[in-house]
Protein backbone atom coordinates (compact mmCIF):
# COMPACT_ATOMS: atom_id res chain seq x y z
CA UNK A 1 0.00 0.00 0.00
CA UNK A 2 1.22 3.47 -0.81
CA UNK A 3 2.89 5.73 1.78
CA UNK A 4 2.83 3.26 4.63
CA UNK A 5 5.12 0.67 6.06
CA UNK A 6 3.88 -2.58 7.56
CA UNK A 7 5.52 -3.79 10.74
CA UNK A 8 6.40 -7.41 11.38
CA UNK A 9 3.65 -9.98 11.66
CA UNK A 10 2.25 -10.29 15.17
CA UNK A 11 2.60 -14.05 14.82
CA UNK A 12 6.36 -13.56 15.09
CA UNK A 13 5.82 -11.42 18.18
CA UNK A 14 3.64 -14.12 19.71
CA UNK A 15 5.58 -17.18 18.58
CA UNK A 16 5.12 -18.75 22.01
CA UNK A 17 1.33 -18.69 21.65
CA UNK A 18 0.15 -21.96 20.06
CA UNK A 19 -3.44 -20.73 19.61
CA UNK A 20 -2.77 -17.45 17.84
CA UNK A 21 -3.76 -17.89 14.20
CA UNK A 22 -1.62 -17.51 11.10
CA UNK A 23 -4.14 -16.46 8.48
CA UNK A 24 -7.40 -15.52 10.25
CA UNK A 25 -8.00 -11.87 10.98
CA UNK A 26 -7.31 -10.64 14.50
CA UNK A 27 -5.87 -7.43 15.99
CA UNK A 28 -2.40 -7.33 17.50
CA UNK A 29 -3.88 -7.65 20.98
CA UNK A 30 -7.00 -7.32 23.15
CA UNK A 31 -10.67 -8.18 22.66
CA UNK A 32 -12.50 -8.20 19.31
CA UNK A 33 -16.06 -9.24 18.53
CA UNK A 34 -18.57 -8.12 15.87
CA UNK A 35 -17.40 -7.19 12.36
CA UNK A 36 -18.69 -3.69 11.51
CA UNK A 37 -19.06 -1.72 8.30
CA UNK A 38 -17.02 -3.85 5.86
CA UNK A 39 -16.76 -2.19 2.47
CA UNK A 40 -14.69 -1.58 -0.65
CA UNK A 41 -13.69 2.07 -1.21
CA UNK A 42 -11.31 3.56 -3.79
CA UNK A 43 -9.49 0.28 -4.34
CA UNK A 44 -9.15 -0.58 -0.64
CA UNK A 45 -11.07 -3.08 1.50
CA UNK A 46 -12.03 -1.84 4.96
CA UNK A 47 -12.97 -3.88 8.01
CA UNK A 48 -14.15 -2.17 11.18
CA UNK A 49 -14.82 -4.23 14.30
CA UNK A 50 -15.88 -4.04 17.91
CA UNK A 51 -12.70 -3.62 19.89
CA UNK A 52 -11.61 -3.05 23.48
CA UNK A 53 -8.36 -1.05 23.27
CA UNK A 54 -7.51 -1.71 26.90
CA UNK A 55 -8.07 -5.40 27.66
CA UNK A 56 -8.65 -8.91 26.34
CA UNK A 57 -12.20 -8.95 27.74
CA UNK A 58 -15.34 -7.17 26.57
CA UNK A 59 -15.26 -3.51 27.59
CA UNK A 60 -18.70 -2.65 28.91
CA UNK A 61 -17.97 1.08 29.04
CA UNK A 62 -15.27 1.65 26.42
CA UNK A 63 -15.87 -0.30 23.22
CA UNK A 64 -14.61 1.38 20.06
CA UNK A 65 -14.48 0.66 16.34
CA UNK A 66 -11.14 -0.83 15.37
CA UNK A 67 -10.15 -0.32 11.74
CA UNK A 68 -7.96 -2.27 9.32
CA UNK A 69 -7.39 -2.07 5.57
CA UNK A 70 -6.39 -4.54 2.89
CA UNK A 71 -5.86 -4.94 -0.84
CA UNK A 72 -6.98 -8.57 -0.88
CA UNK A 73 -9.08 -9.34 2.26
CA UNK A 74 -6.28 -11.63 3.50
CA UNK A 75 -3.27 -9.42 4.36
CA UNK A 76 -4.14 -6.48 6.61
CA UNK A 77 -2.76 -3.23 7.98
CA UNK A 78 -4.15 -2.00 11.30
CA UNK A 79 -4.95 1.71 11.51
CA UNK A 80 -5.89 3.87 14.47
CA UNK A 81 -9.34 3.30 15.97
CA UNK A 82 -11.97 4.89 13.76
CA UNK A 83 -14.97 5.66 15.99
CA UNK A 84 -14.51 6.21 19.73
CA UNK A 85 -16.72 7.60 22.54
CA UNK A 86 -16.68 11.41 22.39
CA UNK A 87 -20.28 12.72 22.37
CA UNK A 88 -23.32 12.31 24.67
CA UNK A 89 -24.82 9.83 22.18
CA UNK A 90 -21.94 7.36 22.47
CA UNK A 91 -20.06 8.38 25.61
CA UNK A 92 -20.41 4.91 27.19
CA UNK A 93 -19.40 2.90 24.10
CA UNK A 94 -19.58 2.76 20.33
CA UNK A 95 -21.34 -0.48 19.46
CA UNK A 96 -22.04 -2.25 16.18
CA UNK A 97 -23.30 -0.81 12.91
CA UNK A 98 -22.97 -0.88 9.15
CA UNK A 99 -21.64 1.01 6.14
CA UNK A 100 -23.79 2.46 3.38
CA UNK A 101 -22.26 4.00 0.26
CA UNK A 102 -24.26 7.14 -0.53
CA UNK A 103 -24.47 8.73 -4.00
CA UNK A 104 -21.17 10.27 -5.02
CA UNK A 105 -19.28 7.34 -3.43
CA UNK A 106 -19.63 8.73 0.07
CA UNK A 107 -19.39 6.13 2.88
CA UNK A 108 -21.75 6.64 5.80
CA UNK A 109 -21.64 4.71 9.08
CA UNK A 110 -24.76 4.21 11.17
CA UNK A 111 -23.76 2.79 14.55
CA UNK A 112 -25.18 2.22 18.01
CA UNK A 113 -24.01 4.42 20.83
CA UNK A 114 -24.52 3.89 24.54
CA UNK A 115 -25.53 7.37 25.67
CA UNK A 116 -25.14 9.23 28.94
CA UNK A 117 -28.31 7.54 30.27
CA UNK A 118 -27.05 4.13 29.15
CA UNK A 119 -29.79 4.02 26.51
CA UNK A 120 -28.99 2.59 23.10
CA UNK A 121 -29.28 5.16 20.30
CA UNK A 122 -28.25 5.34 16.65
CA UNK A 123 -25.60 7.75 15.38
CA UNK A 124 -24.09 8.75 12.04
CA UNK A 125 -20.40 9.18 11.22
CA UNK A 126 -18.88 10.28 7.89
CA UNK A 127 -15.29 10.37 6.59
CA UNK A 128 -13.48 13.62 7.26
CA UNK A 129 -11.52 13.39 4.01
CA UNK A 130 -13.10 11.54 1.07
CA UNK A 131 -9.86 11.75 -0.91
CA UNK A 132 -8.12 9.51 1.65
CA UNK A 133 -8.66 5.92 0.45
CA UNK A 134 -7.78 4.66 3.94
CA UNK A 135 -10.54 6.74 5.59
CA UNK A 136 -8.40 7.35 8.66
CA UNK A 137 -10.56 10.07 10.23
CA UNK A 138 -14.30 10.15 10.88
CA UNK A 139 -16.65 12.98 11.87
CA UNK A 140 -19.88 12.53 13.80
CA UNK A 141 -23.03 14.26 12.63
CA UNK A 142 -23.97 17.31 14.75
CA UNK A 143 -27.58 16.09 15.08
CA UNK A 144 -26.61 12.78 16.71
CA UNK A 145 -28.33 10.74 17.95
CA UNK A 146 -30.52 10.38 14.87
CA UNK A 147 -32.69 7.58 16.29
CA UNK A 148 -33.75 6.82 19.86
CA UNK A 149 -35.74 3.82 21.15
CA UNK A 150 -39.32 4.12 19.87
CA UNK A 151 -42.48 3.05 21.68
CA UNK A 152 -42.63 -0.68 22.31
CA UNK A 153 -38.85 -1.12 22.37
CA UNK A 154 -36.69 -1.46 25.47
CA UNK A 155 -34.15 1.36 25.83
CA UNK A 156 -31.35 -1.13 26.52
CA UNK A 157 -32.19 -3.45 23.62
CA UNK A 158 -32.17 -1.28 20.48
CA UNK A 159 -29.04 -1.73 18.39
CA UNK A 160 -26.99 -2.72 15.35
CA UNK A 161 -28.34 -0.76 12.34
CA UNK A 162 -28.02 -2.58 9.03
CA UNK A 163 -26.68 -1.34 5.73
CA UNK A 164 -29.35 1.03 4.39
CA UNK A 165 -31.05 0.62 1.01
CA UNK A 166 -33.30 2.71 -1.21
CA UNK A 167 -36.83 1.65 -2.08
CA UNK A 168 -38.58 2.33 -5.36
CA UNK A 169 -39.70 5.68 -3.93
CA UNK A 170 -36.09 6.78 -3.48
CA UNK A 171 -36.29 6.85 0.31
CA UNK A 172 -33.60 5.25 2.42
CA UNK A 173 -34.50 2.35 4.67
CA UNK A 174 -32.59 0.78 7.54
CA UNK A 175 -33.45 -1.95 10.03
CA UNK A 176 -32.42 -2.12 13.69
CA UNK A 177 -32.53 -5.02 16.15
CA UNK A 178 -34.68 -4.71 19.26
CA UNK A 179 -36.84 -6.49 21.80
CA UNK A 180 -39.83 -5.96 24.04
CA UNK A 181 -39.94 -8.57 26.78
CA UNK A 182 -39.53 -11.99 25.17
CA UNK A 183 -40.50 -10.72 21.74
CA UNK A 184 -37.67 -10.06 19.32
CA UNK A 185 -38.20 -7.27 16.81
CA UNK A 186 -36.67 -5.81 13.69
CA UNK A 187 -37.57 -2.12 13.49
CA UNK A 188 -37.69 -0.27 10.13
CA UNK A 189 -36.85 3.41 9.67
CA UNK A 190 -37.15 5.56 6.53
CA UNK A 191 -35.39 8.77 5.52
CA UNK A 192 -35.15 11.10 2.54
CA UNK A 193 -31.83 12.68 3.53
CA UNK A 194 -30.13 9.99 5.69
CA UNK A 195 -30.37 12.31 8.71
CA UNK A 196 -34.04 12.63 9.64
CA UNK A 197 -35.39 9.11 10.20
CA UNK A 198 -39.06 8.17 10.70
CA UNK A 199 -39.93 4.89 12.41
CA UNK A 200 -42.45 2.52 10.87
CA UNK A 201 -44.94 1.66 13.64
CA UNK A 202 -45.26 -1.93 12.40
CA UNK A 203 -42.21 -4.14 13.06
CA UNK A 204 -40.47 -5.28 9.89
CA UNK A 205 -40.14 -8.74 11.47
CA UNK A 206 -40.91 -10.20 14.89
CA UNK A 207 -40.49 -13.52 16.67
CA UNK A 208 -41.92 -14.73 19.98
CA UNK A 209 -39.81 -16.06 22.83
CA UNK A 210 -36.47 -15.14 21.26
CA UNK A 211 -35.43 -11.97 23.05
CA UNK A 212 -33.35 -9.36 21.29
CA UNK A 213 -32.61 -9.62 17.57
CA UNK A 214 -28.98 -8.54 17.14
CA UNK A 215 -26.98 -7.57 14.06
CA UNK A 216 -29.76 -7.76 11.44
CA UNK A 217 -28.69 -7.92 7.81
CA UNK A 218 -30.99 -7.57 4.79
CA UNK A 219 -29.94 -7.95 1.17
CA UNK A 220 -30.99 -9.36 -2.22
CA UNK A 221 -29.50 -12.43 -3.91
CA UNK A 222 -29.77 -13.41 -7.57
CA UNK A 223 -32.05 -16.33 -8.35
CA UNK A 224 -29.94 -17.85 -11.13
CA UNK A 225 -26.50 -16.31 -10.69
CA UNK A 226 -23.68 -16.74 -8.19
CA UNK A 227 -22.66 -13.06 -8.46
CA UNK A 228 -23.49 -10.68 -5.64
CA UNK A 229 -25.90 -7.80 -6.02
CA UNK A 230 -26.16 -4.31 -4.57
CA UNK A 231 -28.35 -3.95 -1.49
CA UNK A 232 -30.86 -1.67 -3.21
CA UNK A 233 -31.83 -3.98 -6.10
CA UNK A 234 -35.49 -5.04 -6.07
CA UNK A 235 -36.94 -6.86 -9.09
CA UNK A 236 -37.97 -10.29 -10.34
CA UNK A 237 -34.35 -11.45 -10.77
CA UNK A 238 -33.68 -11.47 -7.02
CA UNK A 239 -34.96 -12.83 -3.75
CA UNK A 240 -34.22 -11.30 -0.38
CA UNK A 241 -32.48 -12.62 2.72
CA UNK A 242 -33.08 -11.44 6.28
CA UNK A 243 -30.43 -12.52 8.76
CA UNK A 244 -30.78 -12.22 12.54
CA UNK A 245 -28.36 -13.01 15.37
CA UNK A 246 -30.45 -14.33 18.26
CA UNK A 247 -28.51 -13.51 21.41
CA UNK A 248 -30.20 -16.18 23.52
CA UNK A 249 -29.11 -18.89 21.10
CA UNK A 250 -25.75 -17.37 20.09
CA UNK A 251 -26.35 -18.34 16.47
CA UNK A 252 -27.05 -16.53 13.20
CA UNK A 253 -30.29 -17.46 11.46
CA UNK A 254 -31.54 -16.40 8.05
CA UNK A 255 -34.80 -16.36 6.15
CA UNK A 256 -35.25 -16.30 2.37
CA UNK A 257 -38.34 -14.61 1.07
CA UNK A 258 -40.09 -11.94 -0.97
CA UNK A 259 -39.69 -8.23 -0.32
CA UNK A 260 -41.99 -5.45 -1.53
CA UNK A 261 -40.74 -2.00 -0.54
CA UNK A 262 -44.04 -0.33 -1.48
CA UNK A 263 -45.70 -2.24 1.34
CA UNK A 264 -42.63 -2.40 3.62
CA UNK A 265 -43.26 -6.11 3.67
CA UNK A 266 -40.89 -9.06 3.83
CA UNK A 267 -42.59 -12.45 3.59
CA UNK A 268 -40.27 -15.37 4.38
CA UNK A 269 -40.75 -18.71 2.66
CA UNK A 270 -40.88 -20.46 6.03
CA UNK A 271 -41.71 -19.13 9.48
CA UNK A 272 -39.45 -19.22 12.51
CA UNK A 273 -40.05 -22.41 14.49
CA UNK A 274 -37.36 -22.24 17.16
CA UNK A 275 -36.11 -25.74 16.22
CA UNK A 276 -33.05 -27.27 14.57
CA UNK A 277 -34.78 -26.83 11.19
CA UNK A 278 -33.94 -23.11 10.99
CA UNK A 279 -31.45 -22.07 8.31
CA UNK A 280 -28.09 -20.87 9.60
CA UNK A 281 -25.00 -19.45 7.94
CA UNK A 282 -22.84 -21.69 10.09
CA UNK A 283 -23.77 -24.49 12.47
CA UNK A 284 -20.75 -24.01 14.70
CA UNK A 285 -19.24 -21.24 16.78
CA UNK A 286 -19.85 -18.06 14.80
CA UNK A 287 -22.02 -15.05 15.58
CA UNK A 288 -22.81 -11.44 14.67
CA UNK A 289 -22.04 -11.90 10.97
CA UNK A 290 -22.05 -9.00 8.53
CA UNK A 291 -22.12 -8.99 4.74
CA UNK A 292 -21.28 -6.41 2.09
CA UNK A 293 -21.45 -6.17 -1.68
CA UNK A 294 -17.97 -6.17 -3.18
CA UNK A 295 -18.59 -4.26 -6.40
CA UNK A 296 -14.95 -4.73 -7.45
CA UNK A 297 -15.59 -8.43 -8.04
CA UNK A 298 -19.40 -8.56 -8.13
CA UNK A 299 -19.77 -10.80 -5.10
CA UNK A 300 -21.37 -10.67 -1.69
CA UNK A 301 -18.90 -11.30 1.12
CA UNK A 302 -19.70 -12.52 4.62
CA UNK A 303 -17.64 -11.94 7.77
CA UNK A 304 -18.42 -13.50 11.14
CA UNK A 305 -17.02 -13.40 14.66
CA UNK A 306 -15.63 -16.67 16.02
CA UNK A 307 -15.40 -16.21 19.77
CA UNK A 308 -13.11 -18.08 22.12
CA UNK A 309 -14.03 -21.36 23.83
CA UNK A 310 -11.44 -21.16 26.57
CA UNK A 311 -11.82 -19.12 29.75
CA UNK A 312 -11.60 -15.37 30.35
CA UNK A 313 -8.52 -16.07 32.45
CA UNK A 314 -6.94 -17.73 29.43
CA UNK A 315 -7.82 -14.72 27.27
CA UNK A 316 -6.22 -12.35 29.75
CA UNK A 317 -3.09 -14.48 29.83
CA UNK A 318 -2.96 -14.68 26.01
CA UNK A 319 -3.60 -10.96 25.77
CA UNK A 320 -6.23 -11.34 23.04
CA UNK A 321 -9.64 -12.83 22.30
CA UNK A 322 -11.76 -13.23 19.19
CA UNK A 323 -11.21 -14.05 15.51
CA UNK A 324 -12.97 -13.29 12.26
CA UNK A 325 -13.77 -16.16 9.96
CA UNK A 326 -12.19 -16.22 6.52
CA UNK A 327 -14.32 -13.97 4.29
CA UNK A 328 -16.83 -16.09 2.40
CA UNK A 329 -18.54 -15.54 -0.90
CA UNK A 330 -22.14 -16.67 -0.80
CA UNK A 331 -25.01 -17.07 -3.21
CA UNK A 332 -28.46 -18.67 -3.53
CA UNK A 333 -28.47 -22.40 -4.21
CA UNK A 334 -30.05 -23.56 -7.46
CA UNK A 335 -32.92 -25.05 -5.45
CA UNK A 336 -33.72 -21.57 -4.10
CA UNK A 337 -34.07 -22.92 -0.57
CA UNK A 338 -30.71 -22.05 1.01
CA UNK A 339 -27.48 -20.11 0.62
CA UNK A 340 -24.18 -21.61 -0.45
CA UNK A 341 -20.82 -20.41 0.94
CA UNK A 342 -17.16 -20.75 -0.02
CA UNK A 343 -13.90 -19.13 1.15
CA UNK A 344 -12.84 -16.27 -1.09
CA UNK A 345 -10.39 -17.19 -3.83
CA UNK A 346 -7.72 -14.80 -2.51
CA UNK A 347 -7.03 -17.22 0.35
CA UNK A 348 -5.38 -19.59 -2.13
CA UNK A 349 -2.44 -17.16 -2.43
CA UNK A 350 -1.30 -18.39 0.98
CA UNK A 351 -1.09 -22.02 -0.10
CA UNK A 352 2.40 -23.41 0.19
CA UNK A 353 3.65 -26.99 0.04
CA UNK A 354 1.06 -29.36 -1.43
CA UNK A 355 0.47 -33.09 -1.16
CA UNK A 356 -2.00 -35.19 -3.12
CA UNK A 357 -3.72 -38.52 -2.53
CA UNK A 358 -5.76 -40.19 -5.28
CA UNK A 359 -7.81 -43.38 -5.46
CA UNK A 360 -7.07 -44.58 -1.90
CA UNK A 361 -9.64 -46.98 -0.47
CA UNK A 362 -10.54 -46.57 3.20
CA UNK A 363 -11.75 -49.89 4.54
CA UNK A 364 -14.02 -50.03 7.56
CA UNK A 365 -12.16 -48.83 10.66
CA UNK A 366 -9.12 -47.53 8.76
CA UNK A 367 -7.17 -44.32 9.27
CA UNK A 368 -4.64 -42.72 6.91
CA UNK A 369 -2.27 -39.94 7.97
CA UNK A 370 -1.86 -37.01 5.60
CA UNK A 371 1.87 -36.39 5.78
CA UNK A 372 4.16 -33.80 4.27
CA UNK A 373 2.37 -30.58 5.25
CA UNK A 374 2.18 -28.41 8.36
CA UNK A 375 -1.02 -29.84 9.83
CA UNK A 376 -1.55 -27.00 12.29
CA UNK A 377 -1.94 -24.47 9.43
CA UNK A 378 -3.52 -26.20 6.45
CA UNK A 379 -6.13 -26.01 3.72
CA UNK A 380 -7.53 -29.46 2.94
CA UNK A 381 -9.90 -30.41 0.14
CA UNK A 382 -11.05 -34.01 -0.13
CA UNK A 383 -13.55 -35.66 -2.45
CA UNK A 384 -14.98 -38.95 -1.17
CA UNK A 385 -16.41 -41.54 -3.54
CA UNK A 386 -19.49 -43.10 -1.94
CA UNK A 387 -20.80 -46.67 -2.03
CA UNK A 388 -24.38 -47.38 -3.13
CA UNK A 389 -26.58 -45.11 -1.02
CA UNK A 390 -29.23 -47.81 -0.73
CA UNK A 391 -26.95 -49.54 1.79
CA UNK A 392 -27.35 -46.66 4.26
CA UNK A 393 -29.25 -47.35 7.47
CA UNK A 394 -32.74 -45.99 7.97
CA UNK A 395 -33.23 -42.83 10.01
CA UNK A 396 -36.53 -42.60 11.81
CA UNK A 397 -38.31 -39.22 11.69
CA UNK A 398 -38.11 -38.90 15.48
CA UNK A 399 -34.30 -39.15 15.31
CA UNK A 400 -33.61 -36.49 12.70
CA UNK A 401 -32.44 -33.70 15.07
CA UNK A 402 -28.69 -33.47 14.27
CA UNK A 403 -27.70 -32.53 17.82
CA UNK A 404 -29.51 -35.62 19.09
CA UNK A 405 -27.58 -37.72 16.58
CA UNK A 406 -24.35 -36.48 18.20
CA UNK A 407 -25.31 -38.09 21.49
CA UNK A 408 -23.71 -41.32 22.58
CA UNK A 409 -26.76 -43.55 22.04
CA UNK A 410 -26.77 -42.60 18.37
CA UNK A 411 -23.10 -41.90 17.69
CA UNK A 412 -22.05 -45.31 19.04
CA UNK A 413 -24.22 -47.20 16.56
CA UNK A 414 -22.26 -48.83 13.79
CA UNK A 415 -22.95 -46.82 10.66
CA UNK A 416 -23.11 -48.32 7.19
CA UNK A 417 -21.94 -45.27 5.21
CA UNK A 418 -19.88 -43.26 7.67
CA UNK A 419 -18.86 -41.62 9.78
CA UNK A 420 -15.91 -40.78 7.53
CA UNK A 421 -13.93 -37.58 7.15
CA UNK A 422 -10.98 -35.76 8.73
CA UNK A 423 -9.30 -35.74 12.12
CA UNK A 424 -7.67 -32.31 12.46
CA UNK A 425 -5.36 -30.81 15.10
CA UNK A 426 -4.74 -34.38 16.19
CA UNK A 427 -1.97 -35.81 18.33
CA UNK A 428 0.09 -38.67 16.90
CA UNK A 429 -1.84 -41.21 19.00
CA UNK A 430 -5.15 -39.42 18.27
CA UNK A 431 -6.00 -38.97 21.95
CA UNK A 432 -6.53 -35.33 20.95
CA UNK A 433 -8.43 -34.66 17.76
CA UNK A 434 -11.24 -32.61 16.26
CA UNK A 435 -13.24 -34.88 14.01
CA UNK A 436 -15.16 -33.50 11.02
CA UNK A 437 -17.30 -36.24 9.55
CA UNK A 438 -20.14 -37.23 7.23
CA UNK A 439 -22.68 -39.99 7.77
CA UNK A 440 -25.33 -40.95 5.22
CA UNK A 441 -28.86 -42.09 6.12
CA UNK A 442 -31.97 -43.21 4.31
CA UNK A 443 -34.90 -41.06 5.36
CA UNK A 444 -38.34 -41.62 3.89
CA UNK A 445 -38.02 -41.58 0.12
CA UNK A 446 -34.71 -39.73 0.14
CA UNK A 447 -31.29 -39.51 1.72
CA UNK A 448 -29.74 -37.23 4.29
CA UNK A 449 -26.17 -36.41 5.23
CA UNK A 450 -25.25 -35.72 8.85
CA UNK A 451 -22.21 -33.45 9.17
CA UNK A 452 -20.54 -33.22 12.59
CA UNK A 453 -17.60 -31.33 14.04
CA UNK A 454 -16.89 -33.42 17.14
CA UNK A 455 -15.08 -31.44 19.83
CA UNK A 456 -15.28 -33.99 22.64
CA UNK A 457 -11.62 -35.00 22.21
CA UNK A 458 -10.32 -31.68 20.88
CA UNK A 459 -8.20 -31.10 23.97
CA UNK A 460 -7.01 -32.90 27.06
CA UNK A 461 -7.45 -29.61 28.90
CA UNK A 462 -10.49 -29.65 31.17
CA UNK A 463 -11.14 -25.91 31.24
CA UNK A 464 -12.26 -25.43 27.63
CA UNK A 465 -15.65 -25.83 26.00
CA UNK A 466 -15.92 -29.03 23.93
CA UNK A 467 -19.33 -28.74 22.31
CA UNK A 468 -19.99 -30.87 19.25
CA UNK A 469 -21.72 -29.14 16.35
CA UNK A 470 -23.89 -30.77 13.72
CA UNK A 471 -26.26 -30.20 10.85
CA UNK A 472 -28.20 -32.46 8.51
CA UNK A 473 -29.12 -31.82 4.90
CA UNK A 474 -30.82 -33.54 1.99
CA UNK A 475 -28.60 -35.08 -0.68
CA UNK A 476 -29.25 -36.16 -4.24
CA UNK A 477 -30.16 -39.88 -4.43
CA UNK A 478 -27.82 -40.16 -7.42
CA UNK A 479 -24.89 -38.67 -5.50
CA UNK A 480 -21.64 -40.48 -6.27
CA UNK A 481 -19.21 -38.23 -4.39
CA UNK A 482 -19.26 -35.72 -1.54
CA UNK A 483 -16.67 -33.04 -0.78
CA UNK A 484 -15.21 -31.66 2.43
CA UNK A 485 -12.94 -28.65 2.75
CA UNK A 486 -11.40 -27.67 6.08
CA UNK A 487 -9.37 -24.55 6.88
CA UNK A 488 -7.19 -25.42 9.87
CA UNK A 489 -5.45 -22.56 11.67
CA UNK A 490 -4.02 -23.47 15.10
CA UNK A 491 -7.18 -22.85 17.17
CA UNK A 492 -9.93 -22.63 14.56
CA UNK A 493 -11.28 -25.07 11.98
CA UNK A 494 -13.76 -23.92 9.33
CA UNK A 495 -15.33 -26.79 7.43
CA UNK A 496 -17.43 -26.67 4.26
CA UNK A 497 -19.47 -29.72 3.31
CA UNK A 498 -20.82 -30.64 -0.12
CA UNK A 499 -19.41 -27.59 -1.91
CA UNK A 500 -20.55 -25.13 0.76
CA UNK A 501 -24.04 -26.46 1.40
CA UNK A 502 -23.22 -26.86 5.10
CA UNK A 503 -20.62 -24.95 7.14
CA UNK A 504 -19.36 -25.66 10.66
CA UNK A 505 -16.74 -23.57 12.48
CA UNK A 506 -15.17 -24.80 15.70
CA UNK A 507 -12.47 -23.63 18.10
CA UNK A 508 -9.96 -26.10 19.53
CA UNK A 509 -7.19 -25.72 22.09
CA UNK A 510 -5.20 -28.96 22.06
CA UNK A 511 -2.68 -29.50 24.82
CA UNK A 512 -0.25 -31.57 22.76
CA UNK A 513 -1.40 -31.34 19.11
CA UNK A 514 0.06 -27.89 18.49
CA UNK A 515 2.50 -26.43 15.96
CA UNK A 516 4.68 -29.21 14.51
CA UNK A 517 3.16 -31.80 16.85
CA UNK A 518 -0.22 -31.49 15.13
CA UNK A 519 -1.26 -34.25 12.74
CA UNK A 520 -3.98 -34.71 10.13
CA UNK A 521 -5.78 -37.97 9.35
CA UNK A 522 -8.45 -39.22 6.97
CA UNK A 523 -10.64 -41.96 8.45
CA UNK A 524 -13.61 -44.22 7.84
CA UNK A 525 -15.53 -45.76 10.73
CA UNK A 526 -18.48 -46.95 8.63
CA UNK A 527 -19.11 -50.56 7.67
CA UNK A 528 -18.91 -49.78 3.95
CA UNK A 529 -15.62 -48.79 2.34
CA UNK A 530 -15.24 -45.29 0.94
CA UNK A 531 -12.67 -44.14 -1.58
CA UNK A 532 -10.57 -40.97 -1.45
CA UNK A 533 -11.25 -39.95 -5.02
CA UNK A 534 -9.02 -36.90 -4.68
CA UNK A 535 -7.34 -35.21 -1.70
CA UNK A 536 -5.29 -32.03 -1.93
CA UNK A 537 -3.76 -30.46 1.16
CA UNK A 538 -1.58 -27.39 1.45
CA UNK A 539 0.54 -25.92 4.22
CA UNK A 540 -0.65 -22.34 4.71
CA UNK A 541 1.72 -19.39 4.87
CA UNK A 542 1.31 -16.57 7.35
CA UNK A 543 -0.85 -13.67 6.32
CA UNK A 544 0.62 -10.24 6.97
CA UNK A 545 -0.87 -8.19 9.80
CA UNK A 546 0.99 -4.92 10.11
CA UNK A 547 0.45 -1.50 11.66
CA UNK A 548 0.59 1.78 9.84
CA UNK A 549 3.66 3.97 10.01
CA UNK A 550 3.62 7.17 7.99
CA UNK A 551 6.78 7.50 5.87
Amino acid sequence: MENIREDASPNNINSEQPYRTWYHFQPLKNWMNDPNGPMYYKGVYHLFYQYNPDAATFGHEKMVWGHSISNDLINWTHLNDAIVPTIPGDINSCWSGSATILPGEKPAMLYTGIDQNRHQVQNLAMPKNLSDPYLREWEKHPQNPLMTPPSGVEVGEFRDPSTAWQGKDGKWRVIIGAQNGDEGKIILYKSEDFVKWIVDPIPFFATDDTGVCECPDFFPVYINNTNGVDTTMENSSVRHVLKISYLRRRHDYYFIGKYVSDKEEFVPDVKYTGTWKELRFDYGKVYASKSFFDHAKNRRILWAWAEESDTSEDDIQKGWAGLQTIPRKFWLDKNGKQLMQWPIEELEKLRGKQINITGETLQSGSTLEVKGITASQADVEVLFELPNLQSAELLEPSEVDPQELCKEQYASRNGMIGPFGLQALASKDQTERTTISFRIYRAGDGFKCLMISDQTRSSLREDVEKTSYATIFDIDPNLKTISLRSLIDRSIIESFGDGGRACITSRAYPLFATDKDAHLFVFNDGSQSVVISQLNAWSMKQAQFGTESII
